[in-house]
């Protein structure tokens, strides 16, 4: 049963499931605590020096100036390993497309196994030796997985995840596989198993979309290639499918009719509880998989258009940014020491914040470097970038480099 059950709209469906509704319950929450009656001061005159702090970092990582999209790929590149090599070995011997399944496959796995991951776990990855914990960690320990065949069904055809292994996966195996103990404990390792059981059903069930001999979230990619067989895809659109298509995963949060809308909030400034339009969709996961299926569908021949549709992701990286930076504040400095849940007005606003600001900061960085957003999309911000310069601002503030505030997970948020 959802938190909140609202009658069914079919145009709230649609709106709710836009990113242009981010942006524009963004700016409402924004204008929100600008008058004062938010969570959070807004510091609108120290923008020019975030940007100048986030091109000073974009500086430092790519001197070349060649970023790449902020997707799960750059995650399994961490330390200077270059585990794709390790992916594309394994899968050497199938076709381009065949090749393109699987990594869509792997992507889907990774991205939802996603969720911060807690301060206090790691990974020691056996090739290398290296300890590696938080998103980065995550991507490695998945990727092993991947490989070892954990979302197979098939141990003829292990790189790949379809439904059958996606249901039968156990706890033990989740918890072999990211290494997890007493000592070293991962944060929402329930909610995880229980997102690749639901993703398992969704991929059986749509086989419009998943559908195949084996039912598999590669499979997207022949819908897409009937979709649009001019191979132009509207970054939005792979959002919107991607959206309606997982709606299932979710946990009961809030659902229009029996439609289960995943990453959206209410808050009061917003409306009455009992309408869509009080909601703020964020759709933090489901964007960073749309994001991170760019480059494999680019490998098959696509050529991703309206990019700069999507929004930054609200993830405590980028939030941590803002706050770090004091662009925006708490009023209260003592909400700091609390722990708050992510369906509670203070965590929405800071999202929406988040969501409201990446794009200021976009805009400041497309004037320092002379180049339209188009020419560098916002994407490429979250990697140059924002992303990067909110984790090196948490390194240095916090021991363990954790967000600045305490958000209670269950591994399917941030």
């Amino acid at each position: 049963m959802s938190d909140l059950a609202l009658p069914f709209s079919a145009a709230g469906l649609e709106q709710v499931l836009s990113p242009q509704r981010i942006r524009v319950q963004a700016a409402k929450l924004y204008d929100f605590c600008k008058s004062g009656e938010g969570h959070f001061a807004v510091h609108d005159e120290k923008l020019p020096e975030v940007v100048d702090y986030v091109q000073s970092i974009i500086q430092q990582r790519h001197p070349d100036g060649k970023i790449p999209y902020h997707s799960r790929q750059g995650h399994f590149q961490v330390g200077g390993v270059d585990r794709l090599a390790r992916l594309n070995a394994a899968l050497k011997g199938l076709d381009r497309l065949e090749k393109v399944r699987s990594k869509l496959d792997l992507m889907f796995a990774s991205v939802l196994l996603d969720a911060g991951a807690g301060a206090q776990w790691q990974f020691l990855e056996a090739e290398t030796g290296r300890l590696v914990s938080r998103s980065e960690g995550l991507a490695v320990a998945s990727l092993d997985m991947f490989l070892k065949g954990a979302f197979s069904s098939e141990p003829q055809t292990k790189w790949q995840a379809d439904g059958g292994g996606l249901l039968h996966l156990t706890k033990e195996r989740i918890s072999e596989g990211f290494q997890v103990s007493v000592g070293n404990p991962l944060v929402g390792l329930a909610g995880r198993l229980n997102l690749m059981h639901a993703l398992g059903h969704v991929v059986e069930e749509n086989k419009e979309v998943f559908g195949g001999f084996y039912a598999r979230p590669g499979h997207l990619l022949d819908h897409l290639m009937k979709r649009f067989p001019n191979k132009q895809l509207p970054a939005d659109e792979l959002l919107k499918t991607l959206l309606k298509a997982l709606s299932p995963i979710w946990p009961d949060r809030v659902s229009l009719g029996t439609v289960n809308l995943g990453d959206v909030w209410h808050h009061p400034c917003l409306g009455e509880a009992d309408s869509w339009e009080s909601l703020q969709p964020l759709h933090k996961l489901t964007q960073w998989l749309t994001y991170s299926l760019l480059e494999p569908l680019e490998e098959a021949g696509f050529q991703i258009v309206r990019l700069n549709e999507l929004t930054g992701l609200s993830e405590y990286r980028n939030g941590g940014l803002l706050l770090d930076t004091g662009l925006i504040s708490l009023r209260n400095r003592e909400w700091l020491e609390e722990t708050h849940r992510a369906s509670s007005p203070l965590v929405v606003e800071w999202r929406a914040l988040t969501v409201f600001y990446l794009d200021r900061i976009h805009q400041g960085l497309c004037q320092l470097q002379g180049q339209t957003p188009e020419q560098f999309p916002l994407v490429r911000a979250l990697e140059g970038g924002t992303w990067w310069a909110g984790r090196k601002l948490a390194s240095d503030r916090r021991p363990g480099g954790v967000p600045p505030i305490k958000v209670s997970s269950d591994g399917t948020v941030f």
